[in-house]
């Protein structure tokens, strides 16, 4: 316990959850290093990218789908909903009342014919198909079509939306193994684009489904090792998720995760060195980000892997704590005379980070409250990564102009970086880049069966179904170019650059009512190890108790005790305590009646009161 405490204090960055998001945000803003004319020429290089784009090109089909349905729509928020939820719904009745819910209140009339994508539209008819079959009162034609397929069963239903949400699949998804997605990727490697390979597939659940996951991987590192070439960077590469590899990748479970997980990594990454391909570590929830540091800078002191320049590591720029991460790897990097890659992305897991802050009552964000804080962190770690490139191959994953057009202006030898986009989207931002700066262009790629597309369109569709999202606003032609490559310090400076008072912080999730409760959140570190700290000190205490009457105060008690063991150790007495008689509970209960009239009679604020403090000492004696 004292050695791990002393390991996570070497690194101040374990511990760290920044408090004051406006600090943090000004520091940042300095950290970009960009003075007003450098911002304005960026703004400039920025809305020339967007009329670029939307003279030159068509947009594709989910940039129309966005566009058609996006967040600003109650049929947009009824899909996302609906797609989301279906990750979990487990059998189909559940699934059929689900769709009537989400599908059958929808205009989708309006929608019909109004996207510049054929596919769109006919996913729009699968859906108003759906949400008029559902739709008991609906008179004439419709209401025949409907008995008709009342008739023939709700399966008829649950196809139609499964279609809706393949044909947006299918868009995003290279191949369904890796050897079509290695095929399918010719025509635009042919074009000067590399890719890196993302086998489809959430997290390991059991052993079984880990060894699955494992397997997978090491097949796939030997398929695209085929297709390496001299230069890793030009080289295709894969994205690993730890979470795939263990089923029990959490903080709690931090000892057996690593030593179980370590083995596996460095497996694959011996077999990426030996192909001459990069591996990178897929980025995570935020209370995993301790559990992936540690492995990545397990496979950095590996000795094996010395001389091999391919492993990575995902940082998610939406985290408070991604400038801090970036100089950990770098200070990584040169404590192991190592060259390591970065992809810096905006992050995928927003709404769940902070709803999942909310519930449990920590005490701040792992993440920022406003897009454009995420977009100056990207700035800020740009800077950083663009000025570290002896031990950083940095991989700027975007589909914004603004993040695109302030890269280059940061300038950096092209050999140093490389431009990332997802499967499907941006294309039209990327062949520009190419075409205008020379840039390298990596495209991340999914691979597997459709079955396991859902969970990964969903992160997609949330993630930039936004009006803020730029993959929405492109395709709007209402939004003037200048508009859309807006200065994200300007915007971060407009607001004070405060946190965002319409996102409730943990604490005051039910106010003016009360206030949350303290909550831990005993993955992260930064919660659990203060605890288990403060816990330690009452390692030796023994514990006596009994029913109410009967004196716990000292070592002794006059009556029968028995011991209490830690659940977790057997061999640990936590104390002792002696059971109450049927007496001990007869005098509880008369104790209670004769309380009862006065208690009843205690003003309501009174009793409210006397609750809150009971709960404020249940929280003081936590440890």
């Amino acid at each position: 316990m004292q050695q791990r405490l002393e390991t996570i204090a070497a690194d101040p960055l374990i511990l760290s959850r920044p408090q004051d998001e406006a600090a943090l945000v000004r520091r940042l803003i300095g950290d970009t290093d960009l003075d007003e004319g450098t911002r304005d020429r960026i703004s400039e290089l920025a809305a020339d990218l967007v009329r670029h784009v939307r003279e030159k090109t068509h947009p594709t089909m989910m940039e129309s789908f966005l566009a058609e349905y996006g967040l600003s729509t109650e049929e947009g928020i009824g899909l996302m909903c609906l797609a989301e939820a279906l990750l979990r719904v487990p059998d189909a009745a559940t699934i059929d009342e689900l769709i009537s819910d989400k599908i059958e209140p929808g205009n989708w009339m309006a929608h019909l014919g109004a996207s510049s994508s054929n596919l769109v539209n006919t996913a729009t008819w699968a859906l108003m198909l759906t949400g008029k079959v559902l739709d008991d009162d609906h008179p004439g034609v419709i209401g025949v079509l409907r008995g008709a397929v009342r008739r023939v069963g709700e399966p008829v239903v649950r196809t139609a939306v499964g279609q809706a949400m393949k044909i947006l699949g299918q868009q995003f998804v290279l191949g369904e193994t890796i050897e079509a997605g290695v095929a399918n990727a010719k025509a635009l490697e042919a074009k000067g684009y590399t890719y890196s390979y993302d086998m489809l597939g959430e997290a390991a659940r059991t052993a079984d489904d880990a060894e699955r996951y494992f397997q997978s991987y090491s097949h796939a590192i030997s398929v695209i090792g085929a297709e390496a070439r001299d230069d890793i960077r030009s080289s295709p590469g894969i994205s690993v998720k730890l979470s795939a590899l263990h089923p029990r990748y959490e903080g709690r479970a931090r000892d057996r995760a690593l030593k179980e997980l370590k083995p596996r990594l460095i497996h694959l990454c011996q077999q990426a060195a030996e192909a001459g391909i990069g591996l990178n570590i897929d980025a995570e929830e935020a209370n995993r980000l301790e559990l992936s540091l540690e492995l990545a800078e397990m496979a950095l002191a590996e000795p094996s892997l010395k001389d091999w320049h391919g492993f990575g590591v995902v940082v998610q720029a939406y985290s408070t704590r991604a400038p801090d991460v970036i100089d950990w790897l770098i200070r990584k990097a040169t404590a192991h005379d190592r060259r390591v890659m970065v992809r810096l992305v905006k992050g995928a897991y927003w709404d769940t980070e902070i709803k999942h802050a909310q519930v449990l009552g920590v005490s701040a964000f792992p993440v920022f409250t406003r897009k454009a804080h995420t977009d100056v962190s990207y700035l800020a770690c740009a800077r950083k990564l663009m000025a570290a490139t002896d031990r950083v191959y940095a991989q700027f994953a975007t589909h914004n102009a603004h993040t695109v057009a302030a890269i280059q202006t940061m300038g950096g030898d092209a050999d140093t970086f490389e431009f990332q986009r997802l499967h499907g989207m941006g294309e039209a931002l990327h062949d520009a880049m190419m075409d205008r700066f020379g840039t390298r262009c990596r495209i991340y790629a999914p691979v597997g069966a459709h079955r396991d597309l859902l969970a990964y369109l969903v992160r997609r569709l949330l993630e930039n179904g936004a009006n803020s999202s730029f993959v929405n606003q492109i395709v709007n032609e209402d939004l003037p170019p200048e508009v859309i490559a807006t200065d994200p310090i300007v915007e971060a400076r407009a607001g004070g650059p405060s946190r965002n008072p319409h996102i409730r912080k943990p604490a005051d999730l039910f106010r003016p009512e009360r206030a949350n409760a303290a909550g831990l959140d005993i993955d992260d570190p930064g919660d659990r190890e203060p605890l288990l700290q403060a816990r330690d000190a009452f390692g030796r205490t023994q514990w006596l108790a009994a029913p109410t009457g009967v004196s716990a105060e000292s070592e002794t008690i006059e009556r029968p005790t028995r011991p209490i063991l830690n659940p977790a150790n057997d061999n640990d007495v936590v104390g002792h305590v002696a059971d109450a008689t049927v007496d001990d509970v007869r005098r509880a209960i008369e104790t209670s009646r004769a309380a009862f009239a006065s208690w009843s009679a205690t003003p309501a604020a009174e009793r409210a009161a006397a609750l809150r403090k009971a709960a404020a000492a249940y929280e003081r004696a936590t440890a």
